[in-house]
């Protein structure tokens, strides 16, 4: 007698059961029960700030519903219309930094973005990808680190555990699978160096948010 997917009923009693049919004690089934909860709200969280990303024009209300969500945002920085977030409260973004619409940050693991950085449209950073060698293909994570004043080109991608340099410049369309140095240039699919930034005292300022961006 089936109650669920993974909760039947048997003469024998209740028997509890993972996505792949493996059997749970009463006590490794209720840790799921609390994690699957925890993710219908954070689910349920996203949606909302979702909403707020895509359809609330005024910048300064979209920043304090991100704040409000457990993002970290430093003075004078900017996040434009559309962009998503995966757990924000593992997302710190430094002071004077501007985050393109449409952008994607995963904070499954820490997303730690530091100050003066330039991420262009539809760039997506994640932190957390399938083991393609894991029998069950669980997930595993890594801490993403850019580093200030970097400069990172419409519709990049970042992969878990990269660092970014300071000062790095990412190509449009790179794909990022490893570190990048200091003031190196880098593109393509695998990005690859491609070469150095010339001026390496870099003080500028990004500038202020327009306000309905």
């Amino acid at each position: 007698m089936f109650y669920s997917e993974n909760i039947k009923f048997t003469p024998k009693g209740l028997i509890f059961t993972d996505k792949h049919g493996n059997s749970l004690s009463a006590s490794e089934a209720k840790t799921k029960i609390v994690f699957r909860i925890y993710n219908w709200f954070l689910d349920f969280k996203l949606f909302i700030i979702h909403l707020v990303s895509l359809h609330l024009p005024s910048h300064s209300l979209r920043i304090l519903v991100f704040r409000l969500a457990g993002v970290k945002i430093g003075k004078n920085s900017t996040i434009h219309m559309g962009c998503k977030f995966f757990e924000p409260k593992n997302i710190q973004i430094g002071k004077d930094t501007k985050i393109g619409d449409r952008a994607f940050l995963d904070g499954r693991a820490p997303l730690i973005i530091g100050n003066h950085v330039d991420i262009a449209s539809e760039v997506m950073i994640y932190n957390s990808e399938h083991d393609i060698e894991d029998p069950n293909f669980k997930a595993k994570e890594k801490p993403v680190i850019i580093l200030e004043y970097v400069f990172i080109g419409p519709r990049a991608i970042i992969l878990p555990g990269v660092e970014i340099g300071r000062g790095a410049i990412i190509a449009a369309g790179a794909v990022v699978t490893k570190n990048v140095r200091d003031f190196e240039i880098v593109g393509g699919i695998p990005a690859r160096r491609i070469g150095e930034r010339v001026n390496k005292y870099l003080n500028y300022k990004l500038g202020r948010a327009r306000l309905f961006q």
